[in-house]
């Protein structure tokens, strides 16, 4: 007895090797004459292990359809759209400020306005109530009455 052999094992079953399909189920036998009218048109296709076999026509899958030729003119730079946002961006910004310095010129005019009309407002208060001989030059129709009464208590008398 071979004492270097593996043992067996009873209970696991022998796992058969696996034999891809060879290709002598395909081949015509050599007695055999087949006529290209009697078989359809054969075609030659790749199978998983990378094998050509035969295959009818009509059960080959369709061919690989040619993509489109690609369009290989050069892009812009910077996207178009990404300009006009851009642009848009720069011309928001300057139309802000542009509105908020016109903002500010107006206020600050209608401050000084408001500022000068309050002095003439009040001078014309002032005139207004002035006296009118103050107005006139001093001839006016106004009399001023003044009335003095003095009166002394004296003890030692």
């Amino acid at each position: 007895m071979n004492e270097h052999a593996p043992a067996l094992r009873p209970h696991l079953p022998a796992a058969p090797a696996y034999d891809p399909a060879t290709l002598a189920l395909y081949a015509p036998t050599p007695a055999a004459v087949e006529l290209a009218a009697e078989r359809g048109p054969v075609v030659w296709v790749p199978d998983a292990y990378g094998r050509m076999v035969p295959m009818p026509k009509h059960l080959a899958p369709p061919p690989m359809v040619t993509p489109e030729p690609r369009d290989l003119t050069p892009l812009p730079l910077l996207d178009p759209i990404a300009q006009r946002f851009v642009g848009a961006g720069f011309g928001g910004g300057a139309l802000a400020a542009g509105v908020g310095y016109g903002v500010g010129e107006v206020v600050s005019a209608a401050a000084g306005i408001s500022g000068g009309a309050l002095v003439w407002v009040a001078v014309i208060v002032l005139a207004l109530r002035a006296p009118a001989r103050a107005i006139s030059g001093g001839k006016g129709n106004t009399v001023n009455i003044r009335k003095a009464v003095i009166k002394r208590n004296r003890f030692y008398q």
